[in-house]
């Protein structure tokens, strides 16, 4: 071998020993790493783009559209309506509102003449009930006045028959006798028209604890515990004791 020789071998295995310049050495059987692949091709691994992308939820996408608010969905139908529509078809739709609105307007205001009407009637009765519970209570006061008229008329003549009776200045005892007797009978006439019963018991009579009063016990001919003399009779009427009678109780001749 010549030194030319030499030289050129040398060369040709330092050759061999260099690889792209950064001073590795790269044979032809060595896998090429992850490093070295990143820094050989100057751009990162598209995988890994992939995976990040893949992390997103579809779903989540889904539910943001879901919340899309329906009425600017009805707002946006309601322009495209008008914006296709026939002008000359809005102008009728608008006018019919128009006179819709119209009529209503004409309802409200009929309801509320009736409403007026009816709270001025109800005021009206209103007023007519006090006048006429005023009227009544005065009525009853009335009446309640006046409940022994028909009574004090039937009186009237029973008075003027006494008084009839005192003016006869020259008057026979008997006669006077015989005209009071005729008043009271028709004073008595008066009382039972009136539902009303005389309590006089006779002398001998069992004492009525509800319609006797016992003033005393006296000696008398009389059984024991009966009644002695009548001081002041009594008077019933309708069951109600209005007046009891005065009575004196023999003690039996004790």
């Amino acid at each position: 071998m010549t030194e030319q020789d030499a030289a050129d071998a040398e060369t040709a295995d330092d050759g061999a020993g260099v690889g792209n310049g950064s001073g590795t050495e790269v044979t032809g059987d060595a896998e090429p790493t992850d490093e070295g692949d990143e820094r050989g091709n100057g751009a990162a691994d598209p995988l890994s783009d992939v995976d990040v992308d893949a992390e997103f939820d579809a779903d989540e996408a889904f539910d943001i559209d879901a919340e899309f608010d329906a009425d600017t969905e009805g707002d946006e139908a309601l322009v495209d309506r008008v914006t296709e529509a026939n002008p000359e078809s809005v102008a009728h739709e608008l006018a019919a509102l128009r006179t819709r609105v119209a009529g209503l307007e004409e309802q409200l205001d009929a309801r509320e003449e009736e409403l007026d009407e009816v709270t001025s009637k109800l005021k009206r009765k209103q007023a007519d009930f006090q006048n006429y519970k005023k009227r009544m209570e005065k009525r009853r006061e009335q009446e309640k006045e006046r409940a022994t008229e028909d009574l004090v008329e039937r009186l009237l003549e029973v008075r003027d028959n006494l008084v009839r009776a005192l003016d006869q200045d020259e008057a026979d005892i008997d006669d006077l006798r015989s005209g009071v007797e005729s008043t009271l009978k028709g004073f008595d006439r008066v009382l039972e028209d009136e539902n009303v019963d005389v309590v006089d018991p006779d002398p001998g009579d069992e004492v009525d604890p509800h319609t006797h009063e016992v003033l005393m016990r006296v000696e008398s001919d009389q059984p024991g515990d009966t009644v002695a003399d009548v001081h002041r009779p009594g008077y019933v009427m309708a069951e109600k004791v209005l007046q009891t009678a005065q009575v004196t109780v023999s003690d039996g001749g004790e």
